[in-house]
């Protein structure tokens, strides 16, 4: 039989030990994302793939805030975050700093997501975009690579936490 672990049994890493541990060269920016909900997922989903840094843009809420801790379950205290009010102000710095902007969205040119372990090296930036617009344009035009979930459906979008922890997932296997 194999049994089910509790969380006890996990041997996870407590806060101290998280923050000071080494990150992945893995930013996250959030464009004006509007769920609460959605902004805490995000906040969990860096947690777990020992993320660097969250950047909250625009409109994007920041805790703390009943309903991002709700999905965050405490992550808003071991993930370093940065409210910015411009993207393309951040995505400048960034750039500046040597690190590679990779917007996640749907364009005439991508990357398919399965590709990304092909890419150099790099400290990355993953932005994320609104539920409804997605990725601003000029995000876009700044970015280094656009990179694009490949799906089957006839929906062709996913929840944008949904997207976060599948692109988290494949970028974070380059550096384990």
């Amino acid at each position: 039989m194999n049994k089910k672990l509790k969380l006890w049994e996990l041997d996870r890493v407590n806060e101290e030990e998280f923050k000071a541990q080494e990150k992945f060269p893995i930013t996250v920016v959030l464009d004006s994302i509007r769920s609460l909900t959605n902004v805490g997922s995000f906040f969990r989903t860096c947690d777990a793939f020992n993320v660097d840094k969250i950047y909250l843009c625009g409109i994007t809420a920041t805790p703390p805030h009943r309903e991002i801790q709700k999905t965050a379950l405490g992550a808003t205290e071991t993930v370093e975050w940065e409210h910015r009010e411009s993207i393309v102000d951040l995505i400048s710095d960034l750039k500046s700093e040597g690190k590679k902007i990779c917007s996640i969205e749907q364009t005439e040119e991508t990357t398919l997501l399965q590709n990304v372990k092909d890419l150099p090296n790099a400290h990355f930036v993953l932005v994320f975009g609104n539920e409804v617009n997605g990725v601003d344009q000029d995000a876009i035009d700044a970015s280094d690579y656009i990179i694009e979930i490949p799906q089957f459906g006839t929906k062709h979008s996913l929840n944008v936490s949904v997207c976060a922890g599948i692109v988290m997932w494949e970028f974070g296997r380059k550096f384990i």
